[in-house]
């Protein structure tokens, strides 16, 4: 039998999160070689781990990451059972690489890769829980002068993708991420054009119909109407709201003339996608 050492057992517990007796059984069923141990403790626990995938994962983290060149930016989900776990260092910085690796792959909304998946059975591993990727989304320049803004609020469970185009700084970007974060209403898109049909259709539907009651003539209950829907796109749509941190503003106004805002990713944790 190989002689297990407490360093040995301790380097494969750092790297696995197990209790040190789980360790060292696989430490002498591997003869002593770590990497060897580590695959027989994977194997055998994530089977284990497999009967937990139908546990809710309503807690984890968000994490945006731009291209070292700037031609692209990923905004990825990972998702976990407790709060605890999320706030965890290592789960902090398996979202951080996992949305470095997302700038890897093809644009758009993806399946995580074999690279990404090794690092969910390992959470999986060292957790206990039901770890799992919520969502992946890349975003690729595909011409003109393409730049990205990112922030993620300081819980973790708030993340802002934004894609612009133009004379747009970093911090102008990073203060309108901000502001998608915290705005109220949420912005549902960048114009009124952007809105969904049949949001804006049953928020048309309601004005009307408090309008007719009202018993305004017809004439006036239609201006009405068309006021009260300026007001909501004013609400929803991004380029028309009022600049949180300085409301005499609109976000229109902070992007200015030499920019463009084309698209903008807010993901919330534990929420179902659109």
């Amino acid at each position: 039998m190989a002689e297990i050492n407490a360093k040995d057992v301790m380097s494969l517990r750092n790297k696995t999160g197990l209790a040190m007796m789980a360790c060292k059984k696989a430490l002498i069923e591997a003869g002593g070689d770590i990497e060897k141990a580590e695959d027989l403790l994977r194997k055998e626990l994530k089977g284990k781990m497999e009967t937990k995938m139908d546990r809710a994962a309503g807690e984890g983290r968000i994490e945006v990451a731009v291209s070292g060149d700037g031609s692209a930016a990923t905004i990825v989900e990972l998702r976990a059972e407790t709060d605890f776990t999320a706030k965890n260092d290592k789960f902090v910085a398996a979202t951080k690489k996992i949305a470095e690796l997302a700038l890897a792959i093809p644009a758009g909304s993806t399946e995580p890769s074999s690279e990404m998946q090794a690092i969910i059975d390992d959470l999986r591993i060292s957790t206990g829980e039901n770890i799992s990727i919520g969502r992946i989304e890349k975003l690729e320049s595909n011409g003109g002068k393409t730049v990205y803004g990112k922030y993620v609020h300081h819980d973790g469970k708030t993340g802002v993708l934004i894609e612009a185009e133009g004379d747009l700084g970093e911090e102008t970007l990073r203060q309108i991420a901000m502001h998608v974060t915290a705005a109220f209403p949420r912005p549902l898109g960048l114009t009124p054009d952007d809105i969904p049909g049949d949001m804006v259709e049953k928020e048309r539907k309601f004005r009307i119909e408090q309008a007719m009651e009202s018993g305004k003539p017809q004439e006036i209950a239609e201006k009405m109407v068309e006021g009260g829907m300026r007001k909501f796109f004013a609400e929803v749509a991004l380029l028309e709201q009022a600049f949180v941190m300085d409301p005499s503003k609109s976000i229109k106004d902070i992007v200015g003339s030499g920019g463009n805002l084309r698209k903008f990713r807010r993901w919330e944790v534990g929420e179902v996608a659109g």
